[in-house]
């Protein structure tokens, strides 16, 4: 009803057409009776042409409304798939991230193009012609019973006995269809993330793996699509065999009727001829039929996932927050992903603003978890949470995440330029902001140098850039947004010295002023942070500046003695810098977990 209410009027429109164009449909055939037996069977000439010009006034309003009826309707459904589209699309962008973490891309992304394809038939011929079908049906049952009653019932109770099967039948596809557009999810989920991991799929020769993947969805797809074929085949040969039933029956008490007098020859043509108009709409009813029943089934799966609550629908989220300081507290924090295995346990800091706070330790920890319920991905299982004072499951969103600030390690970057990436933070700024951003970021020094310079296509994910160029892109877009509170994951891990050298100015600059906090691996690159948080199961053990910890002799300095002799040992012959103590290398690595990286060291020395 959420979706008729609006379009009443087109609806209506529709069917009054249908209403005046079905009628004159059926002038034709029932001109029939006229014809033979007044016009020819009693020689009244003058009847035929009046006969004639009824028949192609009928013929010419049906035309007219017919198209008229195609081009209103027609019409209107393809602009509700459009809306609906775009109404699922917002929708689940306004999702919670844990929605994200347990539906794949490709499903969601079926959901939104192919799932509401169907409704047209539900709002537009589908159901102009179905509603069509049964009008039809019911005037002719009227007008078959004022010619032959006794001929009527005989037909009447096949179509009836017809129409619980096809009943019974709609029953059985209606799952099948709702499981086909499940397995046309998982396909395409699957084939969207291989072609977006090709170059792991390539750099692992694994083109033949895929490869085996699709064609066992496919076939699940093909599996699927003809057991629907076989019902649907079973319902057209039923609707066959009904046709030649009714017809040899009629056939054969027509001509007793005709010979016995109680029948003439005009009522009967005419009744066969309406007859078709009355059982034609059971096929139509079939293959109409098959394409509600898709509909439904891709409309429930709509609705499930407009049933998910959006997260800013919280009822708690009712704060605005105007322009923050950028104060953070975590004030004893518990949170879990899955019931009863909490992975931050009495989780306590306090962030000043204007400071750098930085996370260590090993991976699984809980930094990245951290992280998340900082940028309100998440919400504690206990304990608060609190921005300037508010707790921040109370902040509506909104006026939370445009103050925020993210700079990842894997940069995003859309399939636009340089500048649409760059002002995607921004997108009102001006061309001077957009250029102050890229010249701090350094993306001038690369940028200046493409043909078409800052309107440069970067490609699917930024993949014609380099991993540095990628994340100076990736620094101008955080510069550009002015974020009060910014969020560095492991933003220059991934890229060489010279790299790393130039983006670390632009993150100077970034940070100045502003509530950050870092993730990184590579500990060197936090030295200068305001505080350290050295966390361990979901704990913090240790809590200080560098020089505080290093000087405590506990986690951190094992993490980073251990670190710093691992990177300068990577690239050592066999045998050499082996005057470590053993004793001391084998407690650091336990300590910081990077007894991994040594393994892997040793394996490809050998």
């Amino acid at each position: 009803m959420e979706l008729v209410r609006p379009r009443r009027g087109i609806l209506a429109l529709g069917f009054l057409m249908m209403a005046i164009g079905t009628p004159c449909g059926l002038v034709l055939p029932a001109s029939t009776k006229y014809l033979v037996d007044d016009v020819i069977g009693k020689k009244q000439i003058h009847l035929l042409l009046p006969l004639v010009m009824v028949v192609m006034a009928a013929t010419v309003i049906r035309g007219i409304t017919s198209y008229a009826l195609t081009q209103l309707v027609s019409k209107a459904g393809q602009r509700l798939i459009t809306e609906l589209r775009r109404k699922v699309q917002t929708h689940v962008a306004h999702l919670p991230v844990a929605y994200y973490d347990s539906n794949k891309t490709g499903t969601l992304v079926a959901r939104i193009m192919n799932d509401v394809e169907g409704i047209r038939n539900l709002l537009g011929t589908g159901l102009i012609e179905f509603v069509g079908g049964v009008l039809t049906a019911v005037l002719v049952l009227g007008y078959l019973l004022y010619l032959n009653w006794l001929l009527t019932v005989i037909a009447l109770a096949i179509v009836v006995g017809f129409a619980l099967v096809l009943r019974k039948a709609f029953g059985i596809i209606r799952p099948i269809f709702r499981e086909r557009a499940k397995i046309n999810a998982e396909v395409t989920g699957r084939l969207t993330e291989s072609l977006g991991g090709v170059r792991v799929v390539k750099g692992y020769h694994a083109e033949a793996q895929e490869e085996a993947v699709f064609a066992a969805g496919v076939q699940r797809l093909l599996a699927n699509v003809l057991k629907s074929l076989t019902a649907t085949s079973v319902m057209s040969l039923s609707a066959t065999v009904l046709m030649g039933v009714v017809g040899a029956l009629i056939m054969y008490v027509g001509a007793r009727q005709i010979l016995a007098g109680a029948m003439t020859l005009g009522q009967f043509m005419t009744f066969t001829a309406m007859l078709a108009f009355m059982i034609a709409p059971m096929f139509q009813i079939v293959g109409i039929g098959t394409q509600l029943t898709e509909a439904l089934a891709g409309l429930e799966r709509t609705r499930e996932v407009m049933r998910e609550r959006p997260e800013d629908e919280d009822p708690r989220r009712t704060v605005s927050l105007p322009t923050i300081t950028g104060q953070v507290i975590f004030d004893n924090v518990n949170f879990a992903y899955d019931a009863g295995k909490d992975i931050l346990k009495e989780f306590s800091f306090r962030s000043e603003p204007g400071t750098v706070t930085a996370l260590v330790g090993p991976s699984g920890s809980g930094k990245s978890t951290t992280i998340g319920l900082i940028s309100a991905f998440h919400s504690p299982e206990a304990g608060t949470i609190l921005v300037d004072g508010v707790d921040l499951s109370t902040v509506r969103l909104d006026s939370y995440r445009t103050q925020l600030g993210v700079v990842l390690q894997e940069t995003f970057l859309f399939d636009g330029t340089i500048r649409e990436n760059v002002a995607f933070a921004r997108p009102n700024a001006t061309e001077q902001q957009i250029m102050e951003a890229c010249r701090i970021a350094r993306v001038d020094e690369f940028a200046e140098g493409f043909e078409k310079k800052y309107d440069t296509i970067v490609g699917e994910r930024g993949v014609k850039l380099s991993g540095g160029q990628r994340q100076r892109v990736s620094i101008a877009r955080a510069i550009l947004a002015d974020p009060r509170i910014l969020i560095l994951d492991e933003a220059t891990s991934s890229l060489d010295s010279e790299s790393e050298a130039m983006i670390q100015e632009g993150l100077r600059y970034l940070m100045q002023g502003r509530t950050t906090f870092v993730i990184a691996h590579r500990l060197s690159t936090i030295r200068r942070a305001d505080q350290i948080l050295v966390v361990e199961a979901g704990r913090i053990v240790e809590q200080g500046t560098h020089g505080e910890l290093y000087a405590a002799r506990g986690r951190y300095y094992d993490l980073y003695t251990k670190q710093h002799g691992i990177e300068a040992n990577l690239f050592l012959a066999p045998g050499e810098g082996e005057e470590q103590p053993a004793a001391d290398g084998a407690r650091a690595a336990q300590a910081s977990g990077t007894n991994v990286l040594s393994e892997a060291v040793r394996l490809l020395r050998g």
